[in-house]
């Protein structure tokens, strides 16, 4: 590759910045997905960071459903050690799960508003119930009545957002 191309190559990606894109990976299907996925995953970690930090913060033993203060010892190595590895892995997995909901839900509306020549509330009520049922196969446990629930839930939030979209 010559200098010349490589130059070439980087004004290009500096114009997609400057335009907003965060990725060209060569289809806007793709540059929807991943740009909604990194976006999302940001905010689900610091969800989980800043919850993690309240529940440090306050001495509050967060898998005790009476939410009573524990008498633990915050400077104690194990603590520290059994806080953070809770921390990471809440990070993760949230991060995940937000990426996973964003990406898949504007991959489905935009895949949609293709295929059907047309963005309305039912590209969105469509693509709200399978990212809603996405999301609750990732919980723990998800129980049948949590797919359905999650489902509706989805598609409700997703179609009412776009009709009121256009009211606000």
């Amino acid at each position: 590759m010559s200098n010349r191309d490589l130059e070439t190559r980087v004004t290009d990606q500096l114009k997609a910045l400057e335009n907003g894109q965060l990725f060209d990976l060569g289809h806007p299907l793709l540059n929807r997905i991943a740009e909604s996925f990194v976006k999302a995953a940001g905010i689900g970690a610091i969800q989980a960071v800043s919850r993690e930090a309240y529940f440090t913060a306050m001495d509050v033993d967060g898998t005790n459903t009476g939410g009573e203060v524990s008498k633990k010892n915050k400077f104690s190595g194990d603590y520290c050690k059994k806080t953070m590895e809770v921390m990471v892995k809440d990070v993760g997995k949230e991060s995940l799960q937000w990426g996973l909901a964003a990406g898949m839900y504007s991959g489905l509306t935009y895949g949609l508003t293709e295929v059907r020549g047309t963005h309305d509330w039912k590209n969105s009520f469509l693509a709200g119930a399978v990212t809603g049922v996405a999301v609750a196969l990732t919980s723990e446990r998800a129980s049948h009545e949590q797919i359905v629930q999650a489902a509706i839930t989805g598609a409700a939030l997703s179609s009412a957002a776009k009709l009121l979209s256009g009211i606000f």
